[in-house]
This record gives C-alpha cells, sequence and structure tokens, in this order.
C-alpha cells in the first residue's frame, strides 16, 4: 500500500484531483470536468512515454552488452619491425639498408598501385561466347599476363569477409585478418596505427601520394604529401566519374613527366564499385566503366619506366546485384595483376603461365600482398603480419629460382614465428596452441638449413615454410575468433527481463490499467539510482567489466527490480500472461515457431517463404471464423476482408530477392533482372498504378463508415494523390537519368530529382504532420431537412433539433489513419517501384485487418498486433531486403541529397531498410482505435497493451537470434546467416520501439486531443 500512496502523490502533482465545484452553470461545469479529464489524460500519457523509454533503454543496454562479447577482438601489438633486424639471418647477409633492402635486396625503387573498388576476378577473363557486360570490356590485365608472362602475372585475390573497403584496406597494409573490434592501440579509432606498409614505407622516407577514396586519409592521416595527393568523397554511389576523372587527371601527370618527387602513389579508382551498386554488375554502364579503365591501364603501362612496380587489384567483388559486404564467392574473389618491365616475374614452381580461368584455380590471399610489396621494395615485413610471398614474384622467368623463394619464404614464416611468440606471451596462451605450428617451423629450418649446402637447391625448403605458414594462419584464425561469453550472457539476460517485462504489460492485465504507470515509473526510478551506484562502487573496485559497464548493468537491474517490486505490491496483481483464447494461441504458436525456428540455418534462409505460410494460416483462420459469426454483415465483411487480406498476400509475394544460398530454386524480380540494380521498364508503371489506385481503395474503406469527410477529402483526395504522383515522376526521372533517355545534363537532371524528393519528403512529413496535428475529425453533420433539400439553406434562420454526424462510428480509426498515409507517402518514395508497389499492398492489408478484427471483435486480442508485425517482417523482405549486409540499399541515401549530409543520409537508408516496420508499427494503435465511437473509455490502456504486443512480437524475434547466434558462435555459417540475422533483428527492434513511442503513442494523444475538443473528454 505504501508504493500505492507514493504512486498517487505522484499523479497528484501533474494532475490535481480536485472536487467539482458546487452551484455553477452546467456548462461551466461540464467545461471544467473536460479540462480535468485532459489534464489527466495528458499527465498519464507522458508518464507511459517514459515507461516505453525505459524498455527501450533495457533494450539497448541488452543489445550493446551482447554486441560488446560477441563481436570478434584482437590484440593489437604495437611492435614494429626493424629494417636492420631480421627474423631470421640467410646465407648471404642481408642488406640492412633502405637504400639497398632491408632483410632482402629490394627489386624496385618505385611503385604505383592502383585499387579497382569491387574489380572482380572473373571481370577480368575474356569469354567467347558471354553476353554480360562486363565481360570482354577490361581485358589488358590478361591480355598481358598471356603475351608477357615475364613481366605480369593475373591472379585471384581473395578477401577475407566482411568485404567492407575500410577492413579491406587494413587487410591490405597490416597483412592481418579483419576483425569487428581491434583491442588495444587500435580501438580507440579508425587510424591504423599498428605496424602496416604504408608506415614502413613513410619511415623509409618514401614520399607517398593518395589519389582517389578519402578512406585512405581516416586510416593514414598525415602519411601522403599533401601538395600532391587529393581525395574524393567515397559514399556517394550515384556518381561514377568525378572520383576516376579526378585520380586520372592526377595520376598520368606524375607518370608521364618523369616526376622525381614521388616514391609511391596509391591510386584508389571506385567507379566500377559505384556502377554495381547503382545499376548491378550486368548493365552498360559496368561495361563503359570497365573499358574506361582499360584504357587508363593502357596508358599507365605505356609511361611506366623499369623502376617502377605497377599493381593493379580489387579490394572485393560484388554479388550478384553489385552489392558486398559478406563473404559469398562473388563477394570475395577479387583480382591481383602485378606488372614490371624488367621481366622479372615467372611461373616455373608450377609450369601454370596462363592465368586461371576461375578464381576457385591458384588463388592468393590478400593478405599475401603485404610481405610480397615489402620485400619487392626492400622494406622489413609489418610486425603482425600473417600473409606469405606471391610466388609468381619471385620464382623468376626461366627455371624455378628455389633458392629466393625458400628464402623470402623463411623471412616472412620468420616474421610470423617472431608475432607469434610476442601474440602468446601479451596473451599469456598455452604452449600448446602453437605447438603443430612450432613443430613445423623447427623442420622447415633444418630442411632449409640443408637446402644452403646443396649446389642446386631443391623446392623443399619452400615447401617446408608454406606448410609452416598456412598451419599458422589456421591457428591464428580459430584464436581470433573469441568471445566475451559474460558480456554475451549480461545481454541476453537484460533482454529476457525486458521481454518478460513487456509480456506482462502487454498481456498479463486485461483491461490494461493506465494508471498503474506512475506506480511503475516511481520505483523504476528508485531502484535504478539504487544500481547506478551499486556498480559504480563495483566498477571502481577493478571490476573487470570496467566502471561504465558495471555502471549500466547496476542501473538497468536496478530498474528491472524495481518493475518486479512493483508487481508483488499492486493489490490486485498481475496474472501470468497467458493466452486464454484460440486467437492468442495463435498468436504465441506462430511467434514461437518463428522464434524457434531461427535455430536452423534453412529456416532463416528461407524466412521469406515462411512469413508467406504464416500470414496465410491466419486469413485463413479469420476466413473460417467470419463465416461463424452471428450477423449477416459481420460474415459478409469478414470473409471479403479475408480473402482481400490473403489475395494481397499473395500479390506482394511475387516480389522477390533472392539471397545467394536460395540459388537455384529462387527467381528474383525485384530488379530487372538478377544481376540488376535497377528497374525494369514495366516496374515503372507501379507508382503511377499506386497514385490512381490507392487513394481510391483508401477512399472506399472511408466510405464504408461515412468517413470520408473533412479532413480526409483533402488529405487522402488531394495530398496523397499528388504526393504518390510525384514520387511515380521522380522514378521516371531516375530510370532516364540511368538509361539517358532524355538530352539532359546529368546534373540537372539529379537538381529537378532531389527536389521532387525533397518537396514529397516534406510535404509527408512536415506538412503531412502538422495538417495531422490540427485536422478536425472526419465527420460530416447534416439535419433532417438538409439531407431532404439537399442544402443548409432549408435550416437557415432556426435552429434544427436533430442532426445526423455521419463518421461517429469510426471517428477515431478514420482520423488516426491521416497520420499512417503521412509516413506511407516518404516510404513510398524510398521505395524501388517494386518496393513502393510492396507498401501500398501493405497499407491495403492493414485496412483489411482492422476490418477483419473489428468483424471479429478482436480489438483487444494478441492477434491484431502480431499480425501487424509480421506484415512488417513478411514486407521487409518484398521491398528488396534480405538478413544481409549486402542487400542493404545504399543509393537511397541520395535520392533526396546530392551528398552526405548527417544524420539525414542515414536515415534515408533505415526508412528504406525497415520502412515496412516503421509503417506498421505506425499502424498499431488503429487495431483499437478502428470503428471505435468518440466517447469509449480506455483507449490509452488498450492503445499501450497493442503498442507493448507489437514491440513483444520483435523483442521475441530479437532475443531468439541473439541466443542462436551465441550458442551457434562456432558454427560454419554464423557471420553468413546467424549474425547478418541477430543485426537485422537487433536494429529493428530498437527502431519500431522508436517509432510505436514517439509517433504511434504520441500520435494518438494529438487525436484523442481534436476527438475530444469535439465531443468532449470520456
Amino acid at each position: 500500500m505504501e508504493t500505492k500512496a507514493a504512486s498517487n502523490s505522484l499523479v497528484q502533482e501533474i494532475a490535481p484531483q480536485s472536487e467539482a465545484p458546487k452551484h455553477v452553470p452546467t456548462d461551466d461545469l461540464i467545461e471544467w470536468n473536460n479540462r480535468r479529464k485532459a489534464v489527466q489524460f495528458k499527465a498519464s500519457h507522458a508518464l507511459l512515454i517514459l515507461f516505453f523509454l525505459w524498455l527501450f533503454t533495457l533494450h539497448a543496454l541488452g543489445i550493446y552488452f551482447f554486441t560488446k562479447g560477441f563481436l570478434l577482438t584482437r590484440l593489437v601489438l604495437d611492435h614494429k619491425s626493424d629494417c636492420a633486424s631480421p627474423p631470421i639471418e640467410l646465407q648471404q647477409p642481408s642488406p640492412g639498408s633502405y637504400s639497398a633492402g632491408c632483410w632482402y635486396p629490394k627489386t624496385f625503387d618505385k611503385a604505383v598501385v592502383i585499387i579497382i573498388d569491387a574489380l572482380r576476378y572473373d571481370f577480368t577473363i575474356p569469354t567467347d561466347d558471354s553476353t554480360h557486360h562486363f565481360h570482354n570490356a577490361l581485358v589488358v590485365l590478361h591480355e598481358t599476363a598471356v603475351q608477357q608472362p615475364e613481366t605480369a602475372f593475373l591472379l585471384p585475390f581473395i578477401a577475407d569477409p566482411p568485404t567492407a573497403t575500410l577492413q579491406r584496406l587494413k587487410g591490405l597494409t597490416t597483412g592481418t585478418l579483419p576483425v569487428f573490434i581491434d583491442a588495444g592501440s587500435n580501438f580507440g579509432g579508425t587510424a591504423i596505427e599498428e605496424d602496416n606498409l604504408v608506415a614502413q614505407l613513410r619511415d623509409a622516407g618514401k614520399t607517398l601520394v593518395h589519389l582517389g577514396d578519402d578512406t585512405w586519409h581516416s586510416l593514414f592521416p598525415g602519411y601522403f604529401e599533401p601538395n600532391l595527393t587529393h581525395a574524393y568523397d567515397s559514399f556517394n554511389v550515384w556518381d561514377l566519374h568525378t572520383v576516376d576523372d579526378g585520380v586520372t587527371e592526377h595520376l598520368l601527370p606524375l607518370l608521364q613527366s618523369g616526376a622525381k618527387n614521388w616514391d609511391v602513389v596509391f591510386g584508389h579508382y571506385l567507379g566500377v564499385d559505384h556502377a554495381g551498386h547503382r545499376y548491378g554488375p550486368d548493365h552498360i554502364a559496368m561495361n563503359d566503366k570497365l573499358k574506361q579503365m582499360d584504357r587508363i591501364l593502357r596508358e599507365i603501362i605505356a609511361a611506366l619506366d623499369e623502376e617502377t612496380l605497377l599493381v593493379v587489384m580489387g579490394d572485393h567483388g560484388m554479388d550478384t546485384k553489385g552489392d558486398h559486404g559478406g563473404e559469398s564467392d562473388d563477394e570475395v574473389e577479387a583480382a591481383l595483376w602485378m606488372y614490371s618491365k624488367k621481366s622479372i616475374f615467372g611461373h616455373g614452381h608450377n609450369e601454370l603461365k596462363k592465368p586461371p580461368r576461375t578464381a576457385k584455380e591458384r588463388p592468393v590471399g590478400q593478405i599475401d600482398f603485404v610481405p610480397t610489396m615489402a620485400l619487392l621494395l626492400g622494406l622489413p615485413i609489418p610486425f603482425n603480419n600473417l600473409g606469405s610471398p606471391i610466388s609468381e614474384a619471385f620464382v623468376g622467368p626461366a627455371k624455378p629460382d628455389w633458392q629466393k623463394l625458400a628464402s623470402v619464404n623463411a623471412l616472412s614464416a620468420g616474421q610470423i614465428q617472431r608475432y607469434q611468440q610476442a601474440y602468446t606471451a601479451v596473451r599469456g596462451l598455452d604452449k600448446d596452441v602453437f605447438s603443430v605450428a612450432n613443430t613445423l617451423w623447427t623442420i622447415a629450418v633444418d630442411m632449409w638449413q640443408g637446402a644452403q649446402k646443396k649446389t642446386a637447391p631443391d623446392a623443399e625448403g619452400f615447401v617446408a615454410f608454406v606448410r609452416y605458414q598456412v598451419e599458422n594462419l589456421r591457428v591464428c584464425r580459430s584464436l581470433w575468433t573469441r568471445f566475451d561469453v559474460p558480456s554475451m550472457v549480461y545481454g541476453i539476460i537484460v533482454l529476457g527481463c525486458a521481454l518478460a517485462i513487456l509480456a506482462f504489460y502487454a498481456r498479463a492485465t486485461t483491461p490494461f490499467r493506465a494508471e498503474d504507470s506512475p506506480l511503475f515509473i516511481h520505483q523504476i526510478v528508485i531502484y535504478a539510482a539504487f544500481g547506478l551506484l551499486l556498480g559504480l562502487s563495483i566498477g571502481m573496485t577493478g571490476s573487470s567489466a570496467g566502471m561504465l559497464d558495471s555502471s549500466l548493468l547496476g542501473a538497468a537491474g536496478g530498474s528491472i527490480v524495481g518493475f518486479a517490486y512493483t508487481i508483488l505490491e499492486i493489490p490486485s496483481g498481475y496474472p501470468l500472461p497467458f493466452p486464454t483464447s484460440t486467437w492468442g494461441w495463435l498468436s504465441f504458436v506462430l511467434t514461437v515457431l518463428q522464434a524457434i525456428g531461427f535455430a536452423s540455418n534453412s529456416f532463416t534462409i528461407w524466412e521469406d517463404e515462411i512469413s508467406l505460410l504464416f500470414l496465410a494460416t491466419f486469413a485463413f483462420m479469420s476466413l473460417a471464423a467470419s463465416i461463424r459469426q452471428h450477423t449477416a454483415k459481420d460474415r459478409v465483411l469478414g470473409m471479403i476482408q479475408s480473402s482481400f487480406f490473403l489475395i494481397c498476400t499473395r500479390i506482394a509475394s511475387l516480389s522477390r530477392l533472392c539471397r545467394e544460398e536460395q540459388m537455384p530454386y529462387c527467381r528474383s524480380t525485384y530488379y530487372s533482372s538478377a544481376t540488376s540494380s535497377t528497374s525494369a521498364s514495366w516496374q515503372l508503371l507501379i507508382p503511377f498504378a499506386l497514385a490512381i489506385l490507392l487513394p481510391s481503395f483508401i477512399k472506399g474503406y472511408y466510405k464504408g463508415t461515412r468517413s470520408y469527410a473533412g479532413s480526409a477529402v483533402l488529405w487522402i483526395g488531394v495530398g496523397l494523390r499528388i504526393s504518390l504522383l510525384a514520387s511515380a515522376i521522380y522514378w521516371i526521372l531516375d530510370a532516364a537519368d540511368d538509361n539517358n533517355w532524355l538530352n539532359v545534363s546529368e546534373d540537372t537532371l539529379r537538381l529537378v530529382k532531389t527536389t521532387i524528393a525533397q518537396l514529397v519528403l516534406g510535404v509527408s512529413l512536415v506538412a503531412g504532420t502538422t495538417y495531422y496535428g490540427w485536422a478536425t475529425p472526419c465527420i460530416s453533420i447534416e439535419t433532417p431537412e438538409e439531407r431532404e433539400n439537399g442544402d443548409a439553406t432549408a435550416t437557415q434562420g432556426r435552429k434544427a433539433k436533430h442532426m445526423a454526424v455521419f463518421g461517429y462510428s469510426n471517428m477515431h480509426g478514420s482520423r488516426y489513419f491521416l497520420l499512417v498515409t503521412n509516413w506511407l507517402i516518404a516510404v513510398i518514395l524510398l521505395q524501388k517501384p517494386m518496393g513502393g508497389g510492396s507498401i501500398g499492398l501493405l497499407a491495403l492489408q492493414i485496412l483489411a485487418l482492422v476490418e477483419i478484427i473489428d468483424s471479429n471483435d478482436l480489438a483487444r486480442s494478441a492477434i491484431g498486433p502480431v499480425v501487424l508485425a509480421m506484415l512488417g517482417n513478411f514486407h521487409f523482405f518484398k521491398t528488396g531486403h534480405q538478413a544481409t549486409l549486402s542487400s542493404i540499399q545504399w543509393e537511397t541515401a541520395f535520392i533526396a541529397l546530392r551528398t552526405i549530409r548527417y544524420p539525414w543520409t542515414p536515415l534515408l537508408v533505415l526508412f528504406n531498410t525497415y520502412g515496412a516496420q516503421i509503417i506498421t508499427a505506425v499502424a498499431v494503435p488503429l487495431v483499437v482505435l478502428w470503428k471505435q465511437p468518440p466517447k469509449k473509455k480506455g483507449l490509452l490502456g488498450e492503445v499501450a497493451m497493442a503498442v507493448a504486443t507489437f514491440l513483444l512480437y520483435f523483442a521475441v524475434i530479437n532475443l531468439a537470434t541473439t541466443m542462436w547466434a551465441g550458442w551457434l558462435r562456432r558454427h560454419l555459417m554464423l557471420y553468413r546467416i546467424f549474425s547478418p540475422r541477430f543485426m537485422t533483428a537487433a536494429v529493428a527492434l530498437l527502431v519500431v520501439d522508436l517509432i510505436g513511442i514517439f509517433v504511434a503513442i504520441g500520435g494518438f494523444r494529438w487525436n484523442i486531443i481534436s476527438v475530444s475538443q469535439v465531443f468532449g473528454w470520456a
């Protein structure tokens, strides 16, 4: 009872409970009563917002702790390789100087390193019978490697996932394996501070020049000659030419003038990568870009002198749609080409002079680039390197030089052994961890020393060192797959507690009591403060979790205890949140089945098709339930809407983007082809069909309750239709830009496109929200005389005794749906035409669902919010997304912007990716509000229950994917399937949390106030 008393005092401070004044006119009494109820509602609403914000905080903390322990870590050693200290002494003493070579005599004084971003290996291999645009365009690499095998070689260049440019550049300069978090000196920022190739070049006194992708400057700040270096923005994937033209403009003069003011040039071209992102690899734009690269490389070759090494490489590949980030074959299979006019390269170690036909033959790892370049330029191999020298660069043009191959591999293996010993000491690892590798090291050294005494050394020493390096790399891969299990467990516990709280809050009480919110907030704040102090004191004593993490855990744990204490103290109690009806059990079963299914990689791969099955199951059950309704009106309405819901679901299922693991049993329809990122011509008709049909369908639903009046006429009949038409025009202009349909400059066309997009977003989110806030209820009022005479003149001069209020029965729902249409406009614009069609179908499914809910009297059941959540999940896939990094449609960042602008750029990508979940989150209150009279009591509590149930579904999915990712952390498919699904669910939960709190519950406040101002407070 103390808890109740304390919370009541809190409410009284916000909304004092005074007695009604006596002996006052009736109108004044009504006005006083309305003001009192308005204050009470606003106070309860504010506390409700605070309560849901606390739940959002728990979700964010749980995800933080799990992610912190789940993402791989690697200890970065600060050791640096020194020019005068080779790891192993060769038969001939090392030169020991930068001028002659540190550990091994240098071959080149200068180098030009060209990175063609996303240069996939098969782009470089000519094919006679291919019709793909990416074939037979960049042929100079294969041509020189075949015609001049002593001066050039071309090999598959395999990247370690994740195939993101920043991670790849780290691997290409340090020779280390990629992880999500580099612990130690490199933990605090993006700059690479561990020993690396660029740092060794700088220490050798080399003048370094960088041209192109500005990512290099975040990794190596201050390394490059400022007067010669030119960096360009790397994120604008719509721009195919600015970066490439800039690199070429400044690179060729450096080579052609015989300038002596540089030693190593890094030129990073982005056009191929951007063409892939914008159009996909199989597009004429890709063909043009590859031909441009072919032409530029021929000019570079012609301008090269004999003392300069030319390297051309891709940092990663691209998938069939032109994206990257994952670990599919197309994403990791890049190309490496080395060229020198000295004629020093060879293939004697394998007698295979022609480049491999596929990337599966004779591949080399990207980490192998580091020791190769270091030894060719006379530098020490960076200390943390795990790569091996590329044999073609050292074997010699004639007979295989086994002595040279063994020597360079002895140096790289010796450096790896040096690193292994230092890492073992710092980490405190058991010596048995590297026992096999150490045995192979001993064998290799013995065989190599024996080979030194032979007049004609054979391959034994070389092979022995290669075996050692392969084994050591295997051990390091397993060592760096390290997880902070306690932190992961903390995260799972916090997420589990948050889920239990949501379950109690959403389903344990019928009806939910909104007045209980002050009780929870009061105790949550008090116990969170105690927990924070406790965690802070534990952190100060030297806890392994650290002061910050201990404080956060303490605050989270304390607030959870505060909630539990309040539950126990409420006099009427909260029963356990178990289903009590058929529909409740259906909601429970569908949610739990999906949660369990994520333990299977096959279920996760085919989740889009399984979501279709679940929604169809609901449609058939609602059809069966509608047939059993008592009144003919409910039977007919329920059957029609159930059938319409099923039809829309089936039509939406035709939009499909297949993930690699679904092939060959899946056919993508989202883009014009499986190898494109652009829309087909016929798909451009979809936005126009939406502009014509969607407002008409919505109007039909409004007319069903006589609600197409007042604010609805202007916004749905005019605002929605014009905005959708503008979106359709945008996508026509976008296609014209892609296919050069108009004789208009690209800059002009882009200016028109972004202006249209900005106007549409402004109308929907700014003007639309303002209009929604001030809009009157969607009703019309007529007197009997007006209906008989068709106008209002019959009642002029006298007071009507009776009047009819049309739209009265759906006053809350019809007005609230205006808010949903605002977000529909924005999300449809930010989807490709096929995705916009999917979102349009989603809007119709939402309207059909709320009609089903009403006809079956399910407004307080869990089935409405759960099906809404399932619809959001289903249309996530139907808008061209999958739970993979490569399916993120980065180009949407430039629909309304010409350059990167924070925070708007990531917000546009977020709206594109999670547009379906956002729409369904906004629509949740409709489950309660549709066809409700204006003075229905307890709507705030019922809306809170619906929102909590909706969030509960996403919390279950997030917890399930989190637990399965943690449990299957050693699974072969962890980073291909389970980890991306966990990350997708985590972000989705946070997004729907925020949208549910500020848009759904916040928008409901405006709706109640608007209706109550006309009809009074309930």
